[in-house]
């Protein structure tokens, strides 16, 4: 194969559809299997039991695949999945997931993941996801599609971050954030919406009024978390339009587990 550097080490149970690129003294163990027109760098080490999709571009020095940093990990055969037209920046860490959860941890498409982004075992990552540089998710964290998460981010455990939210740099989450919120600070603080994030991705004008007049439901009103809940209800029914937008905020708040950013 013309297209992987004769100095790659690649185990012969490696699966690799020929259209794979695999660039100078990169490693790729014996359970991992990579899609077509993945690109991978120079000095990547692919290991562990990863599976990655199509059309994926890997950059040098990333580790994706290791064991978790989990000191109950007893060399289960767990598992990373990877979905495809990801950006995987310098010198990433991806790991495995742990049996104590679903033994899986799983990254959508379409993401950019920035130099030294950090996915520990466990989480689940959607699609079209930023994670800026140095961003980092702790064990069990769910993010939620078109999350961006700014520099030096730094994500607690099991927390979850609803679809269209925007974490500020250095802004230290140890809750769960609503979809469509911008936050930051230390401890995490909500702002208010990701407003500009949603006219880029072309939600309606009656869309973002609905969402606006959620938002001051949960963060406005002298609600108790149980009241808005009440009130997003009475809402949608009136708001028939934006039924689904305000849907997806009434969904994360049932499957939250740590409480939300409030």
């Amino acid at each position: 194969m013309s297209n992987i550097h004769p100095t790659a080490i690649i185990a012969k149970e490696a699966s690799l559809d020929s259209s794979v690129e695999v660039g100078a003294y990169s490693i790729i163990g014996p359970h991992v299997q990579i899609g077509a027109g993945t690109k991978i760098g120079p000095h990547v080490v692919l290991e562990g039991r990863t599976t990655i999709g199509r059309d994926n571009t890997f950059f040098q020095f990333s580790s994706i695949g290791a064991t978790p940093q989990d000191k109950k990990y007893a060399n289960e055969p767990t598992l990373l999945e990877i979905g495809d037209r990801n950006v995987i920046r310098e010198f990433c860490t991806f790991h495995l997931g742990t049996v104590q959860d679903n033994s899986i941890t799983r990254i959508g498409s379409d993401n950019l993941m920035m130099a030294y982004v950090h996915i520990a075992h466990d989480c689940q990552v959607g699609s079209h996801t930023i994670f800026a540089n140095n961003a980092s998710i702790a064990g069990h964290v769910h993010v939620d599609d078109w999350v961006i998460l700014g520099g030096f981010a730094g994500v607690h455990q099991f927390c979850k971050i609803g679809a269209h939210a925007m974490l500020g740099m250095n802004t230290s989450l140890t809750q769960d954030v609503p979809p469509y919120m911008i936050l930051s600070g230390n401890p995490a603080a909500v702002h208010g919406l990701n407003l500009e994030g949603l006219k880029r991705r072309g939600f309606t004008r009656e869309s973002i009024n609905a969402i606006r007049q959620a938002y001051k439901l949960l963060y406005k009103s002298s609600l108790t978390l149980d009241e808005a809940k009440q009130a997003l209800q009475q809402l949608q029914a009136e708001q028939a339009d934006s039924a689904s937008q305000i849907q997806v905020m009434l969904d994360f708040l049932e499957r939250s587990t740590r409480g939300i950013v409030r």
